[in-house]
Order: C-alpha cells, then structure tokens, then sequence
C-alpha cells in the first residue's frame, strides 16, 4: 500500500468507526488506530477487504488476547467474493463450468479468517446482514467429509443455516472474513 492508501484506508475506516457506535460500544478509535499503525499485514488485509466490497468496522475485542475484531460488515455479502465455490478440493472436482476460485483459497489471501456459524450469528445481533444474498462460513470437518459446506443468510427476522454442496457456486453467494488486529 502506498502512504496515500494507507492514510484515506485508516480515515475511511474511522468514519464507518464513528458512524455505527452501536457495533463496538466501549471501545475508543484511538486505541484501534494505534494498534493499527505500523501493522502492514493487517492494513493490507483490511484494504483487501475494502477493496472487495466488505465494509469492514470493529465488531469488538476479543476478552483473552484484546485484539480488535473486524468484520465484513456490507449489508449484503461482499460483490467481490462471490461466485465462488468452497474450498480448493472442491473447486479441482468440478470438470465443468469452474469458478474463478475458492472461499478458502481467497480468504487467506487476503489474511482474514471466515466466519463460522456463531461470529456470523454474532455479527447479525449488529445490524441486518445478507438479506438478499448469502455467505458461506466455517464448516465443520465431518461435513465437509460428506462433500457439504455450510451457508447462511437472514429471512423473515431470523439467521438461518442451510448447506449445499461444496462444489456450488451462485451469484448471490459470497463470505465475510474476520481479522483479529
């Protein structure tokens, strides 16, 4: 990043800090931004995550370690980490119609963790998320054994988990990432 992306990234991210108080009650952007500065890795994961249409905000500081907690807090499921499918064993079983790539392939990239069921359930107690699209999480090893990954969205007031096959991909489907600064 340059020193002028690292600068509009951090007053970006201070504006959406101030503008949903509510998502991180307590915790003062001082205290983010100085955990922040000087931290290349989780500034480019951040501007990844803006870049692709995440919105990311503090959604609060983890207890034991007090790093902050950032998430992917677009109101529906990031543009630019759609269409894709799970992970990378399923992307290389499918012989027809690929999608450019994987979940799990593109969040570590990025440097940011995906969410599993309970941060995505966490995350909706903040505000209404994906309520026109959906978002991969985090699947449970013995589901995934089965070829199933899970997804999910909210409807009618409520967070729903579904699953689908691994190899799926839609236009409607992304995932939201978490990093621990």
């Amino acid at each position: 990043m340059t020193s002028k992306q690292r600068t509009e990234l951090l007053q970006l991210l201070q504006a959406r800090f101030a503008r949903h108080m509510h998502r991180h009650a307590g915790l003062d952007w001082a205290d983010v931004q100085a955990r922040l500065e000087g931290n290349a890795a989780a500034l480019a994961a951040l501007h990844a995550m803006e870049g692709t249409g995440g919105e990311p905000d503090v959604v609060g500081q983890d207890a034991v370690s007090g790093r902050y907690l950032f998430c992917d807090c677009a109101t529906e499921s990031p543009t630019g980490r759609r269409s894709l499918c799970f992970d990378r064993a399923a992307l290389d079983a499918r012989k027809e119609n690929k999608p450019q790539g994987c979940v799990e392939d593109v969040a570590e990239a990025m440097g940011i963790a995906l969410l599993n069921e309970q941060q995505y359930r966490a995350l909706q107690q903040l505000g209404e998320f994906d309520l026109k699209t959906s978002s991969w999480v985090k699947t449970p090893a013995a589901i995934r054994a089965l070829g199933g990954a899970l997804f999910c969205d909210r409807r009618y007031g409520h967070v729903f988990v579904y699953h689908n096959g691994a190899q799926s991909y839609y236009a409607a489907r992304g995932f939201r990432g978490l990093l621990q600064v």
